[in-house]
């Protein structure tokens, strides 16, 4: 349990926040290579520049090579996800920007249920919980539709498929520690569960060169070896376990983050404050480069829970110390480093502006004591220059008998269609006791065009649908299980309808359908009408 702070007056916080902005900006201005020499066309698909900002002075950091043989350099810098057949990966691609999007006609007013899958249940406990079963945070389901081959492939090499095996497929992790396989449109489980002897979190990868590697980050020691671990989707076999690493400079072996592939490497942030570099030409994962760091006057070194987002040879990360790394992917030296006020494990959303990757993020209340501010943020991406920051007051709340932190958890939803210019951001534990708020932002000043109050706090992060007039409407769902559909434009709620338990767990749109674990042991698909 992290620590509870006094209360401080809430000019304190101001004059904190003020100080924070200053620091930050006279640290990042202070570069070596102006802003407008690094410009880069948006067309253009040459790597970023190998610089790096008197920010990183404030960072104590190590960099190892292991690979020697193969050169760093990520050769083919282009998104791999761009084209792949369906949703591999936490939020769709390395800008996390989820740019699938679901599909209704005129103005939806309904969710019904298509299917519920139930998992198993894990009652061993660690930390002192029984972890259930269904999926957590960030739990994503990942969505497939096999290639002719690779359906045929799958058929002849594997022996764990049911007579429901199709070329759609759901594949969940779930916190009973098995993987899920199932059908998308029956609801049925398409091959028997993969045991993964551990609890999982977060959200698995999908290798988007449909060589069959499955990335999975286990969450929690109820078994030994504890960490990642490789699977291959045709046959249903582990290749390897890269477990607890006695060099870490934090000694946790969890991987909540989601990895990413760029080029021919596998980028993997790990809870024990490294970055790592792998070699993932083939099924067999080869530890390239290391880059391990933590604060100059800090404490420990920090963990990384947020996934790390990718444009180009660029990485950007946060930390639970509040850190918000900027990496070159080359090289994996440090970039630029933004100090984020508190923990930061929500993922970061990129956008391309004019050649120019603009990030957008918050941070948690936590470290600030029992009230603070979620700082929502635009950064330029090159830099790490403050474009704007909107403090959203929040609060530490006792939620069923344990402390939970405010701010945001959730990945940032960047809207188009009628929406173009707005983001949407949800947030946790705000002016009454537990209470969530969906934000409607503008992207340009970072000025709250509306906000709506939900029942609970949210996790989960929104996704988008659009109709035959590119309106937007925006779906979420809160931690007692309610979702809700929301008018992108206006904030009304159009539906809101408590389905499951707790929808801590992010959804992704299929069409006119969702898919979304619930901490239980269901998963479901929805279809918006």
């Amino acid at each position: 349990m992290k620590n509870t702070h006094l209360l401080l007056p809430v000019v304190a916080f101001v004059i904190f926040a003020f100080s924070c902005e200053e620091r930050n900006r006279t640290l990042q201005n202070d570069t070596v290579v102006s802003t407008d020499s690094v410009t880069i066309a948006e067309e253009s698909v040459e790597p970023f520049p190998d610089t790096m900002y008197a920010s990183v002075e404030l960072l104590t950091y190590k960099i190892d090579t292991f690979c020697t043989d193969v050169k760093g350099d990520i050769a083919d810098i282009k998104d791999l996800y761009a084209d792949v057949p369906g949703i591999f990966c936490f939020r769709g691609g390395p800008l996390r920007d989820m740019p699938y999007s679901g599909r209704v006609t005129g103005r939806p007013s309904r969710i019904e249920v298509d299917w519920c899958f139930k998992t198993d249940m894990d009652q061993r406990k660690v930390l002192g919980i029984s972890w259930g079963g269904g999926s957590g945070w960030t739990g994503q389901p990942l969505y497939i539709k096999w290639p002719h081959d690779k359906l045929e492939r799958i058929k002849r090499e594997n022996n764990h498929l049911t007579s429901d095996f199709d070329d759609e497929e759901i594949i969940v992790a779930s916190l009973c520690s098995k993987v899920y396989f199932i059908n998308f449109n029956t609801g049925k489980a398409s091959r028997e569960a993969m045991e993964t002897r551990n609890p999982v979190k977060g959200t698995p990868s999908i290798d988007p060169r449909l060589n069959g590697n499955y990335y999975l980050g286990q969450g929690l020691p109820c078994e030994q070896p504890f960490g990642a671990v490789l699977y291959n989707l045709f046959t249903n076999e582990q290749k390897s376990v890269f477990g607890m690493d006695q060099d870490a400079w934090r000694n946790w072996g969890a991987y909540d983050s989601n990895p990413i592939v760029v080029g021919d490497f596998l980028i993997r942030p790990g809870e024990n404050g490294t970055l790592y570099k792998f070699l993932a030409k083939t099924d067999t994962l080869i530890k390239h480069t290391t880059l391990r760091y933590h604060e100059k006057k800090g404490w420990g070194s920090p963990g990384m829970e947020s996934s790390i987002a990718v444009c180009r040879n660029y990485g950007y990360v946060g930390d639970n110390k509040g850190n918000i790394l900027c990496v070159n992917l080359n090289t994996m030296k440090p970039v630029w480093c933004y100090w984020n006020h508190d923990d930061t494990d929500a993922t970061i959303v990129l956008e391309i502006e004019g050649g120019i990757p603009y990030l957008y993020t918050s941070c948690e209340c936590d470290k600030q004591g029992q009230n603070g501010y979620s700082y929502f943020t635009k950064l330029n991406g090159l830099n790490g220059d403050t474009v704007w920051v909107q403090p959203i007051p929040c609060h530490k709340r006792q939620v069923f008998g344990s402390e939970r932190e405010g701010g945001m958890f959730s990945t940032p939803l960047i809207g188009h269609g009628n929406c173009e210019g707005f983001i949407f951001a949800n947030f946790c534990t705000l002016d009454k006791p537990n209470l969530g708020r969906c934000c409607c932002i503008d992207k340009k000043t970072g000025r709250i065009i509306y906000s709506l109050d939900t029942e609970l706090y949210l996790w989960s992060s929104p996704i988008a649908y659009y109709n035959e007039k590119d309106e937007l409407f925006v779906l979420f769902g809160d931690i007692i299980g309610n979702l809700y559909l929301i008018d992108g434009k206006t904030g009304e709620i159009l539906v809101k309808e408590k389905f499951g338990n707790n929808f801590e767990s992010s959804p992704i749109p299929i069409g006119n359908c969702a898919v979304v674990g619930s901490r239980g042991r269901e998963i479901y698909k929805f279809s918006i009408k």
